[in-house]
């Protein structure tokens, strides 16, 4: 017999259940729900915790309808973005994205791939997103400057003096003045057209009569006298010179700035003395006797220059040494000093964010007034003598009223600092001119 025949092969019997097995996993669940409870173990020895049990089930079809729908609004995006019309002007696109507060310009990117991605971002806010930008800035500066109201301070007994001097002064000469436009209204358009083109002729008739070299260095600021005779300028050099008109003969040569002049100006009242005019008659060969009528009038200030280490100095026709100086704002720099149509007191710009006023009769400073962002640089009083309008570096001009100390007007619309501003003749225009190459 072979080793095959003693193995005997034994075959499995099939077990047959009788009546249904729901009854006894319903009694394992509930011994299993009664063992989690009290903290025991599952008798194969694994935690009742590590049996993940939930109810949650994921919609499959959900997640395939929101990756489709994404992918359609991606696709959707892209075609508008390829229809927006974005500017090929490169300075107009840096100023789209400055707009938008994202960066001008990223590391090793051109005029082409800004303009690309200038378009993605209109595309994700849209094609209006620029403007809403303007509009929510605008909004804001409305909020912030509603916020800040108007704040008052005690000054001085001379500065409510001062205010008071001024009133009575303005209100005759803003009478003469009114009457004098409603005079002008009276006459036929025909003769007020005419006015104005005999103007305008003799404007574009104009022509250089005569030129003269003024000093070694550059010259920072000249201006007339109110007589038409003289003319005064200043000079990087720290000279300010008087000269003739219209034969620009030098009259007078003003030594006592040590740096860089900023400007010079005459005082309202100023006029041709007698031994300047001797002096003119002289140089054109006419003989002339000496008047010494008006010496004493020489004698007063009838001239102010300003420099940048922060002095302001008086002057008079008899003394080329200053006969006054006006502490208190070196050594911040003065870039303007301008007389009050009265001649009584002078206003000076200054670096340090203000404008001041000086009472000439009593050499002090009445009004130390702030209200620009950065220095100031230039100013101009209205013809009445009632308002004065400044220019500062924060590209704005603010008009003050002088008898109230109120700023009555805030002038906005520059992108660069105001260098220059003056009132119109007639008392109710100005003009700003700016950094940013614009006369407003």
């Amino acid at each position: 017999m072979s080793d095959d025949e003693d193995i005997a092969y034994l075959k499995k019997q099939k077990q047959v259940h009788y009546g249904s097995l729901e009854e006894q996993e319903k009694a394992r669940l509930a011994a299993l729900a009664a063992a989690a409870k009290e903290g025991a173990e599952d008798p194969g020895g694994k935690e009742l915790g590590d049996i993940q049990i939930s109810n949650e089930y994921m919609e499959l079809e959900e997640e395939i309808s929101r990756d489709k729908k994404a992918l359609l609004e991606e696709f959707e995006r892209r075609r508008k973005a390829r229809q927006l019309n974005v500017s090929t002007d490169d300075d107009e696109v840096r100023r789209s994205l400055r707009q938008l507060g994202e960066p001008v310009c990223l590391f090793g990117e051109g005029p082409a791939e800004r303009r690309v991605r200038l378009r993605d971002l209109l595309s994700y806010l849209g094609e209006d997103a620029i403007n809403k930008k303007l509009e929510e800035e605008e909004a804001r500066l409305e909020r912030d400057r509603g916020r800040e109201g108007t704040w008052y301070h005690e000054g001085p007994p001379t500065l409510r003096q001062a205010r008071i001097w001024i009133a009575r002064y303005s209100l005759p000469n803003a009478k003469k003045r009114l009457n004098k436009a409603r005079e002008e209204l009276k006459l036929a358009g025909s003769v007020r057209a005419a006015a104005k083109q005999e103007s305008q002729r003799k404007a574009s008739a104009f022509s250089i009569y005569c030129s003269q070299i003024g000093d070694t260095r550059p010259l920072s600021f000249c201006r007339f006298s109110q007589d038409s005779k003289m003319l005064i300028t200043s000079s990087w050099s720290g000279l300010v010179k008087v000269w003739s008109v219209p034969d620009c003969a030098p009259l007078q040569v003003l030594k006592g700035h040590t740096c860089n002049v900023s400007s010079a100006t005459f005082h309202p009242k100023a006029e041709l003395p007698s031994h300047f005019r001797q002096k003119v008659n002289v140089t054109n060969g006419d003989a002339m006797e000496a008047d010494g009528s008006d010496d004493d009038k020489s004698a007063v200030c009838t001239m102010a220059s300003c420099a940048y280490d922060g002095t302001v100095h008086l002057w008079n026709f008899a003394s080329e040494s200053p006969m006054a100086s006006l502490p208190g704002h070196s050594p911040h720099r003065v870039s303007r000093a301008e007389f009050h149509p009265s001649g009584r007191f002078l206003a000076t710009t200054v670096f340090d964010h203000s404008w001041r006023l000086w009472d000439l009769e009593t050499a002090t400073e009445v009004l130390h007034q702030e209200g620009h962002a950065k220095p100031v640089y230039s100013i101009a009083f209205q013809c009445d003598g009632s308002l004065a309008v400044t220019g500062g570096m924060d590209a704005f001009g603010r008009v003050w009223d002088l008898r109230t100390g109120r700023c009555v007007m805030f002038l906005e619309g520059h992108l660069g600092p105001v260098l220059g501003t003056d009132w119109s003749p007639a008392g109710h225009c100005l003009a700003t001119a700016a950094g940013d190459h614009q006369v407003t």
